[in-house]
């Protein structure tokens, strides 16, 4: 019996993971408005559309520049998956198993902000080193996007000194980097003390 509840649980753990890829295509696929892709999209649409919609009914998760909705919908697929692949793994659950998914799941929003914002630095460094037309509406999404993280990450590393485009928007990418796998490694160790607790 155990063993059928410990595979179900993993067979779940891999249906969240797949959904948790098709959403994450689907945020992307909407960066490129216009662009026709045809009945595989639309096939996309139909899988995803409801369970983002869903999300997008929360007016605190929307702003004037940012949809954060996509964001939280992730953030409950990527709990549900570390419930599911917890359960499967372990069997049971205790309050450290409990205490390292919430604490999971925190790193998992704050996880995906951060591989988030590295992917919009490097596509404006890719930009600027490239020459490109940052006049198109693409572009002008990954500024207005880009722009504060760069404003705050610079204001905090080199205060009220000022520094040219490139070596700012360096230092930026750098600490985002840095943060995400300096907090990926201490994450896990705390995350393994916190499984291995007996209660």
């Amino acid at each position: 019996m155990q063993n059928m509840i410990q595979l179900s649980m993993n067979i779940l753990g891999g249906i969240t993971w797949i959904y948790t890829l098709l959403i994450f295509i689907r945020i992307l696929l909407t960066w490129f408005s216009g662009t026709r892709y045809g009945k595989p999209y639309n096939i996309l649409c139909a899988l995803t559309d409801p369970y983002l919609n869903w999300f997008r009914r929360f007016s605190f998760l929307q702003t004037r520049v940012f949809d954060l909705s996509p964001i939280a919908a992730l953030a409950v697929l990527s709990l549900a998956n570390n419930v599911f692949t917890t359960l499967g793994n372990y069997g049971s659950i205790t309050a450290g198993i409990i205490l390292a998914l919430a604490l999971s799941a925190l790193w998992s929003a704050a996880s995906f902000l951060l591989g988030f914002f590295i992917l919009i630095l490097v596509l404006r460094l890719f930009a600027y080193l490239t020459n490109r037309n940052i006049y198109g509406p693409f572009w002008q999404i990954i500024d207005v996007i880009s722009q504060p993280v760069l404003y705050r990450i610079n204001r905090i590393i080199f205060r009220k000194r000022l520094v040219n485009y490139l070596t700012g928007l360096l230092s930026s990418l750098g600490i985002l980097v840095l943060l995400r796998i300096g907090l990926g490694i201490i994450l896990n160790r705390v995350l393994t003390l916190l499984i291995t607790l007996p209660l």
